[in-house]
């Protein structure tokens, strides 16, 4: 179950987390904000997002999706009609929760990169904190411990992967075993590796990096990856 925190208390966590982390360092601030959420949950809380099955049919069903890094993205993808699904690659364990909160008022399904939020230790806990704290349907991670944490909570997950070699595309069976509803293959420009990638792997395959137009987001779904991401807001409008 996740925790709803009212505005009102914006204050105390910012407040909180100041003086903790003046005192006693990260560690304290990562233990004082669990705490805190944790004590929310006698105020009432919800459900996470979609099931798997209904997450996996959104991702095929909107073959572009955006990948918002600040907060003009946020902004821009908030009214924009085209896109339903947003990966949110960015954000610190105070924001995180308001910037899931807008996406999810404007309708949108909205996957958390848990790597890239500030504050977050590189422990499983890290995927406890996004599924406790926000109304998150998902997250992305390169970690397969992080894929089976978040399986382990029944949530959606995206394994990332970042294919340069042949070394990386080999190895790619294995990753598998952490049972990702998707593998998100970086960059997104080569589509003879996307189509390698999507001949060896079984779950259905992403990719995303250095789209720029039309063109390299057709080659793409040509090679076989069910939907892109990118931060090109001009694609956003395709």
């Amino acid at each position: 179950m996740q925790y709803i925190i009212r505005a009102s208390t914006a204050s105390e966590i910012r407040a909180g987390v100041k003086q903790t982390e003046c005192k006693f360092g990260s560690f304290a601030l990562l233990f004082f904000v669990f705490w805190f959420f944790a004590a929310a949950g006698s105020r009432g809380g919800v459900l996470n997002g979609l099931d798997t099955a209904a997450f996996v049919n959104a991702v095929v069903a909107n073959p572009i999706i955006a990948a918002i890094k600040d907060d003009d993205g946020l902004k821009k993808c908030l009214v924009c009609d085209n896109i339903r699904i947003v990966f949110v690659l960015y954000g610190d364990i105070c924001n995180i929760p308001g910037i899931v909160r807008r996406l999810k008022a404007a309708g949108k399904i909205a996957v958390v990169h848990v790597d890239l939020i500030i504050g977050l230790s590189n422990k499983e806990v890290a995927v406890d904190f996004i599924h406790h704290s926000t109304q998150a349907d998902g997250i992305i991670s390169t970690r397969q411990t992080f894929i089976h944490r978040a399986k382990e909570l029944d949530m959606n997950s995206i394994l990332r992967v970042f294919v340069l070699d042949s070394i990386a595309l080999s190895s790619l069976e294995k990753l598998e075993s952490a049972h990702p509803d998707f593998i998100d293959v970086l960059p997104g420009t080569m589509p003879k590796t996307i189509r390698k990638v999507c001949s060896i792997v079984s779950v259905p395959v992403l990719t995303g990096g250095l789209i720029a137009d039309k063109e390299d987001v057709i080659a793409a779904l040509e090679a076989g990856a069910v939907a892109i991401s990118t931060t090109n807001q001009a694609i956003w409008e395709m």
